[in-house]
């Protein structure tokens, strides 16, 4: 069984069915959650919960695997490891992943990354890269643990640029007094550097997989 820690809209929880029939989504924002519950109706082993990575309500020893996608910057490091200690079984294992955007290997990507830094809302103070190799050796001490990383790229058309964009915390979303200002730029450097309809994210998704104990 594996448990989805800050699931968000399931995102990574959908990719995750094709290789475990059951899984949690544990996810504390409601809107984001039902989104979850929206989309993953169908799967019988999906179940969502209302929960945090430090309290999650699931039972004692009864985890298999626990994945956090983009998610580990949010959790308070030691409550977290006592809380996903609790909920493992003795050979379980944490699974903490995230897509590290590249932000100057393209002019595209050079323009967005000022866009985030200049007009998004606490990009510096919740940007997934701020969470550096001891905070992760932290987490896990003092078990080992191995690091994987794989080269990704996103293809995006103006609309899917928006939703992605969207799905990050920092960007202003509707009711935010920047959100017109935030997505008529993003336009504007859309149009500057389209390609055949698309613009392109480029990644490097790092893994990191370990025991607690």
């Amino acid at each position: 069984m594996i448990a989805d820690i800050g699931a968000g809209t399931g995102i990574f929880t959908k990719m995750i069915f094709p290789i475990v029939s059951r899984v949690h989504a544990i996810e504390p924002n409601a809107e984001m959650l039902a989104a979850a519950e929206s989309d993953l109706s169908n799967p019988t082993g999906f179940q969502s919960i209302d929960g945090t990575a430090e309290i999650t309500t699931l039972a004692d020893g009864s985890i298999d695997l626990i994945t956090a996608g983009q998610a580990f910057h949010w959790f308070d490091i030691q409550k977290t490891r006592v809380e996903l200690t609790r909920i493992l079984k003795p050979e379980g294992q944490v699974a903490l992943i995230w897509n590290e955007r590249l932000t100057d290997t393209t002019p595209f990507l050079t323009a967005y990354d000022h866009l985030l830094k200049t007009k998004a809302v606490d990009y510096d103070q919740v940007n997934h890269t701020s969470i550096d190799a001891s905070a992760i050796s932290e987490f896990f001490a003092p078990s080992d643990f191995e690091v994987f990383t794989f080269a990704n790229e996103q293809l995006f058309d103006l609309k899917g640029l928006c939703g992605r964009a969207l799905s990050s915390s920092y960007v202003p979303n509707k009711d935010h007094p920047r959100h017109a200002e935030f997505f008529e730029e993003l336009t504007n450097i859309f149009n500057q550097h389209v390609v055949e309809g698309q613009v392109s994210f480029q990644y490097l998704t790092q893994l990191n997989l370990g025991r607690l104990s």
